[in-house]
């Protein structure tokens, strides 16, 4: 029998472990591990990105008031991160409602589009078909090397939309691009760590952009 894939998580649960007691101590352990991990990484990451957060902040708080809409994307996981981001725009526990779109949602579109272009295109075609000047891009990548990632945020670049990636490791292709105005980098290479620290990113983010649409403008 072959390992789980999930091994790697929990490795020893792989080992001939017989005593029930200490397999649970083991994972109690890890699981503290973890979470101590995701708290520090969420931290250090917050406060380093604390300038390109604001800055990100006003300038999508600028858009919304002049009627941008927000648009955001992503792979795999990335993709329930897009959906989140537009969740908490759309539909905010608190504070103004502003608009916003999923370009991963629409089964039917991302499937025509990776059939009938290719997969790399499955977002940019969207943002040809609906962005706008004055519209807020916003790409999830952990690796910050999708492809279809990168060329949506070139083509809404193209397009003066105003542009955001958040990536991992140390930020891939997405850090280093001239179409990607605000970039916010979670340093690590654990792609569970990365997408806890980028919905952390996520919600001051938001915060940020409500706080700049009570006050009427930047801070």
């Amino acid at each position: 029998m072959t390992a789980e894939p999930t091994g790697f998580l929990y490795p020893f649960i792989e080992a001939d472990e017989r005593d029930a007691g200490s397999l649970l101590t083991d994972l109690a352990t890890s699981a503290r591990g973890k979470i101590a991990d995701s708290a520090a990484l969420r931290t250090d990451t917050l406060a380093r990105c604390a300038g390109t957060l604001q800055a990100a902040a006003e300038a999508m708080a600028d858009r919304f008031d002049s009627g941008g809409r927000l648009f955001a994307f992503g792979n795999g996981g990335s993709s329930t991160d897009a959906e989140g981001t537009v969740d908490l725009f759309a539909n905010p526990p608190s504070g103004r409602a502003l608009p916003a779109m999923s370009l991963v949602e629409d089964r039917a579109v991302l499937t025509a589009l990776a059939n009938d272009v290719g997969f790399d295109l499955v977002f940019s075609r969207q943002i040809i078909a609906h962005g706008r000047h004055g519209d807020i891009a916003i790409g999830f990548s952990t690796s910050g090397d999708s492809v279809n990632v990168m060329r949506a945020l070139e083509e809404a670049s193209a397009r003066r939309m105003l542009t955001l990636g958040l990536s991992g490791y140390e930020g891939g292709a997405m850090a280093g691009s001239p179409a990607v105005e605000h970039c916010l980098v979670v340093r690590s290479d654990s792609v569970h760590r990365i997408q806890e620290a980028q919905d952390a990113l996520i919600l001051q983010l938001w915060t940020e952009v409500q706080h700049c649409m009570e006050e009427g403008g930047r801070r």
